[in-house]
Parts: C-alpha cells; sequence; structure tokens
C-alpha cells in the first residue's frame, strides 16, 4: 500500500478527482457521466501525440514540430477529401499515419545522421510544416461544408458504448505500452536516455532508436490532425498550433523525466487527463482566457520544477545508498 502511495500516477490520480470534486462544487453538472465523457473525448487527441511526445523525451529531446505535422497532416486529408470525396474514409487513416511518419522520419534522419539536436531540428521542421500548410491551401480554409458526412464522423460513431476517439486513444496506449515494456526496441529507448554511453556499450543503435521515435512520433502526430480536423470540422493554417507545449506538459505532468531515461504511458495518460480536466474546467468557472493561459502556465511550470527536483533527490538517495 505505501509502495502505491509513493508512485506517482497514485498522486496523479488523486489530484484529478480533487480537481473534478472542487470544479463541482462551483458548477454541480460538471460531474454529470456525459460532462466527464466529453472531457475524455476532448482529451483523446492530446493522449495520442503525447504518447509520441513521450518516446522523444525519453531519449533526452523534445520534438517541437508535432502540431504543425497535425495541421499539415489534417490539412492534406482534408484537401483529398474535398476535391476527391470519392475515397472511402477508411482510406484516411492509413493515409494519416503513413504522411505523418514521413514528416517525423525526417526529423530522425536529421538528428540521427546529421547530428542535430531534436529540440533545433524539430523547430526547423515545425516552421517549415507551418508554411507548407499555407503554400497547400493557399491560405484557405476547409470547413465542415466542404467535407463529406462520413469524413466529419470518423470519430464520432460508436463501438460497445464508447466514442471512436475513445477507442483510438485506448489502442494506441495499449500498443504504446507493448513496445515500452515488452519489446527491445523500446527498452532501448529507456537505454539511450538513460545512459547514451553505456547503451551503446551495449550494443544498441542509437540512430535506429532516434529515428524510431520520430517516427512514431510523426505517425501519431498524423493520425491526431485527421482526428482534429474531423472533429471539429474545420482545416485551417493554425490548426493544432501550440499543441506540441501541451504534450511536454502532459508528459511532464504524469513523471516522464525531461532529462530522459523514465516514465510511464500510464503516467502520460493521466497527464494528459489532468490537463483535460483543468482545460474543461477553467472555462466552467467563467475565468477570463488570459487568466486561464495563465494558470495553464503555472501548472506546466509547477509540473517541471516537480519533476526536476524529485529527480534530484532520487539521485542522491541513489548515491548515498552505493556509498553505504
Amino acid at each position: 500500500m505505501k509502495k502505491l502511495l509513493k508512485r506517482k500516477e497514485t498522486t496523479l490520480v488523486l489530484l484529478i478527482l480533487l480537481l473534478i470534486f472542487a470544479v463541482s462544487l462551483r458548477a454541480p453538472g460538471f460531474v454529470a457521466p456525459g460532462s466527464l465523457l466529453n472531457i475524455v473525448v476532448d482529451t483523446s487527441i492530446l493522449i495520442i501525440v503525447s504518447l509520441g511526445q513521450f518516446g522523444v523525451i525519453l531519449i533526452g529531446g523534445i520534438d517541437l514540430s508535432i502540431g504543425s505535422t497535425m495541421a499539415l497532416v489534417g490539412m492534406a486529408a482534408a484537401m483529398l477529401n474535398q476535391f476527391v470525396p470519392g475515397i472511402p474514409v477508411w482510406f484516411f487513416a492509413p493515409f494519416s499515419l503513413v504522411a505523418g511518419a514521413l514528416l517525423g522520419g525526417l526529423g530522425g534522419i536529421l538528428v540521427a545522421f546529421g547530428k542535430l539536436p531534436p529540440l533545433i531540428a524539430s523547430l526547423g521542421m515545425m516552421s517549415a510544416y507551418r508554411g507548407l500548410v499555407f503554400i497547400l491551401s493557399k491560405g484557405q480554409w476547409v470547413t465542415a461544408n466542404e467535407m463529406t458526412e462520413g469524413f466529419r464522423k470518423i470519430p464520432e460513431g460508436l463501438t460497445l458504448g464508447l466514442p471512436h476517439m475513445v477507442w483510438a486513444a485506448l489502442i494506441v496506449a495499449f500498443l504504446a505500452h507493448l513496445f515500452m515494456r515488452h519489446t527491445r526496441s523500446g527498452r532501448d529507448v529507456y537505454a539511450i536516455g538513460g545512459n547514451p554511453t553505456a547503451a551503446r556499450f551495449a550494443g544498441v543503435n542509437q540512430a535506429k532508436v532516434e529515428i524510431n521515435v520520430f517516427l512514431i512520433s510523426g505517425a501519431l502526430a498524423g493520425l491526431a490532425g485527421l482526428l482534429y480536423v474531423s472533429r471539429y470540422g474545420i482545416a485551417q493554417n493554425e490548426t493544432a498550433s501550440g499543441f506540441e507545449m501541451q504534450t511536454v506538459a502532459a508528459a511532464v505532468l504524469g513523471g516522464v523525466n525531461i532529462a530522459g531515461g523514465s516514465g510511464t504511458v500510464l503516467g502520460v495518460i493521466l497527464g494528459s487527463l489532468f490537463l483535460g480536466v483543468v482545460n474543461n474546467a477553467l472555462p466552467v468557472l467563467r475565468l477570463s482566457p488570459f487568466l486561464q493561459m495563465a494558470i495553464q502556465g503555472f501548472i506546466i511550470l509547477t509540473a517541471v520544477v516537480a519533476n526536476t527536483l524529485v529527480d534530484r533527490r532520487n539521485k542522491r538517495v541513489f548515491a548515498a545508498g552505493r556509498v553505504r
């Protein structure tokens, strides 16, 4: 029981429940089943892209191109649906995954073979992909009226009582857990982030790991871009702007070490849900948009500082144990 209470995930679950309870005192309808389900649905996209960011952070990097990749793939899918409405709906999911993987793979190549820091490589891709969105669309939007009904309903259907958006997040989370915990490639990601030198001596191919995490991050961002434009019925130049920062916040809130090497899929999911509750609670409390931004920024900053302090404490405890 004591070990369970010490886990970061347990603390985060308690914080989420406490936050929901506190908001419900001001707005009782916030805890209605329909309202809570809407929060989960709204957070599903964040969960998907945060799990992609998770792998990049584990190797000690950050992927800043996630939001731009979502926008570019989402715009491409929406325009394809607009101009070739006869394309079957099932085609768009694999199309978005492959397109996103190609965009993310470019970042992996720049990091693995160009030896660019992930932050710099993804920063360049962020600007380039956002510019390509504008070039592709010529500054025009694709609205719900220009999308086919099937395209708009991609995330809306129900299976076993749950929306397809939630199922997409659950499937991605399950596959991410299997990859990270039950495959050698997943363990190599932790190894590179924990101690790159030792990992290389152990035979881990660092370039392969770096390309893999960016491929996965891009693929999930592509899928999220499709879900985003189909759910909200609009593809525009500023789609998912700033989303990359939310993914970093979700990972850090979930206990992922910003320096790499440690973290869990469950933690990332809970971190995303915490942000989802916050994002839905602030408008309910009728706070000004500027105050909402300030609160969100404060939460992110607090999570980063707390994560850093806990990591330093763990290192001191580990070092003290070895000295003894």
